[in-house]
C-alpha cells in the first residue's frame, strides 16, 4: 500500500503538469479566435473553418510563410494580385505568396478571397455551424490539393472544440 501512495504522490505533480501545459494549437487559437469571430460576423464563414485552415495552413503561426508574409491561409498570388508578394520555392517552383502588412490583413483578404470567388459561392449556402460541409466544400472547390483537407480540418475542430466560436456573436446570415 505504500508503494502505491508514493507513487501517487511522486507522479501527480509530473500528471498535473503535463495536463496544464499549453500547446502551440491552443496558443494559437487564443490569440486569434476573435479575429476568427470578427470575420465571421462581416461573411458568415464560420468561425472553426477559419481556425482550423489558419492552424493547418501556418503550423500554428510558424510556417515560414506566417512569419515571413503573415499569410496564414496559404493564399496565394493571382494576376489580380496588386499587393505584397512573398516567393517560396516548392516542388522545383517558385511559388508566389501574398504578403500582408498584418495577420489582420491576411484574414480579412482570406474572407473575401472566399467570399468574391465564384468558386466557392456554394459554400455560403451552408449554416454557419456545418463545419463538416464547409470542410467537406472547401476540399471540393480545390482550396488545397490534399485529398484529406476535409478531414484535417474537421479533425483540428473537434480536437480543439473549435465549433464553440461559430455560436458566438451575430453572423451576417442572421439578417437575411
Amino acid at each position: 500500500m505504500k508503494k502505491y501512495l508514493f507513487l501517487l504522490i511522486t507522479l501527480f505533480p509530473v500528471i498535473s503538469e503535463a495536463q496544464t501545459k499549453v500547446t502551440a494549437a491552443e496558443k494559437y487559437i487564443t490569440k486569434y479566435q476573435q479575429l476568427a469571430i470578427t470575420e465571421m460576423q462581416l461573411t458568415g464563414i464560420p468561425a472553426s473553418i477559419t481556425l482550423a485552415q489558419a492552424l493547418h495552413e501556418s503550423a500554428n503561426g510558424t510556417s515560414q510563410l506566417a512569419m515571413k508574409a503573415n499569410n496564414h491561409f496559404g493564399v496565394r498570388c493571382s494576376s489580380n494580385w496588386n499587393g505584397k508578394r512573398f516567393h517560396r520555392n516548392g516542388n522545383k517552383k517558385n511559388y508566389c505568396f501574398r504578403k500582408y502588412n498584418t495577420v489582420a490583413e491576411a484574414y480579412q483578404d482570406r474572407s473575401s478571397f472566399l467570399s468574391k470567388n465564384k468558386k466557392y459561392a456554394f459554400l455560403f449556402k451552408y449554416n454557419q455551424q456545418d463545419y463538416v460541409h464547409w470542410a467537406k466544400g472547401l476540399q471540393r472547390a480545390g482550396y488545397a490539393s490534399s485529398k484529406t483537407y476535409a478531414k484535417q480540418l474537421i479533425k483540428t475542430i473537434e480536437r480543439y472544440n473549435l465549433a464553440q466560436y461559430d455560436k458566438m456573436g451575430k453572423s451576417k446570415n442572421d439578417s437575411l
